[in-house]
């Protein structure tokens, strides 16, 4: 069974920086990219950011580029998503997601994905 976890959401200043781990099971590593999609109240899912763990490739969403680096440590399954200088926009329920590169590439709403973890709460004050 896929399984993902996210943790490292929490309660930050404008400016801040936050964390966020999503710790992979039940697949694979290498077999899957691993995005990050966040959810503000009353808006569309967006996907954020993902990594490719097989080439180690990434993709950025334009306005996270320079302060958001994604990473992936094979080792402990585990994909990280590290958030400098954040902003306020930027408050939303965080999830990561389990696809074929391909999918991660094309569905920038997630609706072609299909394993998601229960997602971690980023609230960002001005």
């Amino acid at each position: 069974e896929v399984q993902l976890v996210e943790s490292g959401g929490d309660l930050v200043q404008a400016g801040g920086s936050l964390r966020l781990s999503c710790v992979a099971s039940g697949f694979t590593f290498d077999d899957y990219a691993i995005g990050w999609f966040r959810q503000a109240l009353g808006q569309e899912r967006q996907e954020i950011s993902y990594i490719s763990s097989s080439d180690g490739s990434t993709y950025y969403v334009s306005f996270v580029k320079g302060r958001f680096t994604i990473s992936s440590d094979s080792a402990k399954n585990t994909v990280y998503l590290q958030m400098n200088n954040l902003k306020p926009e930027a408050t939303a329920k965080y999830y990561c997601a389990a696809a074929p590169p391909e999918t991660l590439a094309t569905s920038l709403d997630g609706q072609s994905v299909n394993h998601w973890g229960q997602g971690t709460q980023v609230t960002v004050s001005s």
